[in-house]
């Protein structure tokens, strides 16, 4: 088992910043990707970008543009998401997933664990 645990959201005007923290704790030698996703009221939960522990090779959604950057501290088995230049339009609950099959996935169904969502509200 793998348990997941985000932090760091919150309410940031427009044009802000806010950097999100992933702390995973159990069986993360299993775990070859984290992932965040992203959902808003009455929308899917939308895929933002990942990270392999490992080799620490990123992958981004087209609408970032250049805005986010995810990160990871293997020795605090930490994975961060520092996002820049918010807009109203980034409103959401934030979720990180740990995938445990080297997929690169960016689908909700190809991760193993989820943490319970950090909500990240930007106001314009």
């Amino acid at each position: 088992q793998v348990q997941l645990v985000e932090s760091g959201g919150g309410l940031v005007q427009a044009g802000g910043s806010l950097r999100l923290s992933c702390a995973a704790s159990g069986r993360t030698d299993s775990v070859y990707t984290i992932g965040w996703f992203r959902q808003a009221p009455g929308k899917e939960r939308e895929f933002v970008c990942s990270i392999t522990l490992i080799s620490g090779s990123a992958a981004y959604a087209e609408f970032m543009k250049g805005r986010f950057t995810i990160s990871r501290d293997n020795a605090k088995n930490l994975v961060h998401l520092q996002m820049n230049s918010l807009e109203p339009e980034d409103t959401a609950v934030y979720y990180c997933a740990a995938e445990i099959s080297p997929n690169r996935g960016v689908n909700p169904w190809e991760y193993n664990y989820w943490g319970q969502g950090t909500q990240v509200t930007v106001s314009s």
